[in-house]
């Protein structure tokens, strides 16, 4: 695959398997085009984390608002961006498949807001395509925070999201960008706007999360994700009220005493329900066969705090502390490591959202 930058009317070329040194031939297009824009930053920087989708409360929808979801934003994984005035829109690092998306989102971006400038995007790091912790709502936000910083637009994020098509269904990608933790939104009603986030909480620092990837697979996303909406059957309007009661009498509880054991047994008891509901779309409870391998054995340890990421494949277990995480860890490894596609992972939560850092043009000359 060859990806394509314009700088002053010429076309730069570079393979996707090379370093992408073609910003050292762009660099005085873009540094002289700063002595030209009106902008107050040199440069800004965004950093967007990644969240676990943990589930639906309400796929019925018959009370007028659908979905419902829960969410936790996750502390180590994260899209890191910088942005800065440049005549074109240039991108660099990252790999390509996120270049890509950077290019199309950015450049419907520029369109939608008028800008009469490009810009020009350094991807530092990058959350996983399509493995179900947000990574396009998360990209989606940074690159537009970014631009609203360095032309001075003021956009709130759920209008960013709102002009990206991001959070049609949940709103826990907004609320991981803009405040961290644990994310309750409610729903989508008859506003074409993303679900309002109606409670955040810090999640407590002692719990720890253990991640199972299946590096091997993806998720559903775009025209097959909506196919699957479009097709799956009514969800039972019984269920949609025990899972209400589920996260109203036990989950939050639990979360506000510090219960891990309870918090952990609700939250696998909802992700049983939604899962099965979802199991026509992704031939089975979870999407990947290798995933739910581990998550059947977490279950054999007494871990039942486990579930799916949105549709997955990462699988994730709760427990209440590093050292059970530690422990849980090292015994998968011992006993899935013939497995080349599983990776594991510990993380905790994180209780903010995400960071901005801008560049003045004067500091940054300074110290040239």
């Amino acid at each position: 695959m060859v990806s394509q930058c314009t700088v002053d009317g010429c076309v730069t070329s570079w393979e996707t398997q090379e370093k992408f040194n073609w910003h050292a031939r762009c660099s005085s297009a873009c540094m002289g085009s700063t002595q030209t824009i009106g902008t107050q930053f040199e440069s800004v920087r965004v950093e967007a984390p990644a969240r676990l989708h943990l589930g639906f409360m309400d796929l019925n929808g018959n009370l007028g608002r659908r979905f419902g979801s829960l969410g936790l934003t996750l502390d180590g994984i994260a899209t890191e961006i910088e942005v800065r005035p440049c005549r074109t829109l240039q991108v660099e690092g990252g790999p390509a498949s996120t270049q890509v998306r950077v290019l199309t989102c950015a450049a419907s971006l520029i369109e939608k807001l008028g800008l009469p400038r490009g810009v020009h995007i350094n991807i530092h790091r990058a959350i996983p395509d399509h493995v179900g912790l947000g990574s396009g709502t998360q990209l989606a936000l940074a690159i537009a925070t970014g631009l609203s910083y360095l032309y001075g637009i003021g956009l709130q994020t759920r209008r960013m999201a709102n002009l990206m098509s991001r959070g049609s269904r949940s709103g826990i990608g907004i609320g991981a960008f803009d405040t961290g933790g644990f994310i309750l939104d409610g729903g989508c009603g008859d506003v074409n706007a993303p679900p309002p986030v109606i409670m955040q909480t810090a999640f407590p620092e002692n719990w720890r999360l253990l991640l199972i990837f299946d590096e091997q697979g993806s998720g559903l996303h775009g025209k097959d994700e909506k196919e699957a909406f479009r097709t799956l059957p009514v969800f039972p309007e019984d269920q949609a009220a025990q899972l209400c009661r589920l996260v109203m009498m036990q989950v939050l509880p639990a979360l506000a005493e510090q219960d891990c054991e309870r918090f952990s047994g609700a939250i696998g008891r909802l992700q049983q329900v939604v899962g099965d509901h979802f199991a026509p779309a992704q031939s089975g409870r979870f999407a990947s066969p290798a995933v739910t391998q581990v998550l059947d054995w977490l279950v054999e340890q007494q871990v039942y705090g486990i579930g799916q990421s949105s549709w997955g494949p990462t699988g994730f277990a709760i427990v209440d502390s590093q050292s059970c995480a530690d422990a849980l860890l090292q015994a998968g490894v011992e006993r899935f490591g013939d497995n080349p596609g599983l990776r594991f992972m510990i993380c905790r939560a994180r209780n903010h959202g995400s960071r901005i850092e801008t560049f003045r043009k004067t500091a940054l000359r300074a110290a040239m």
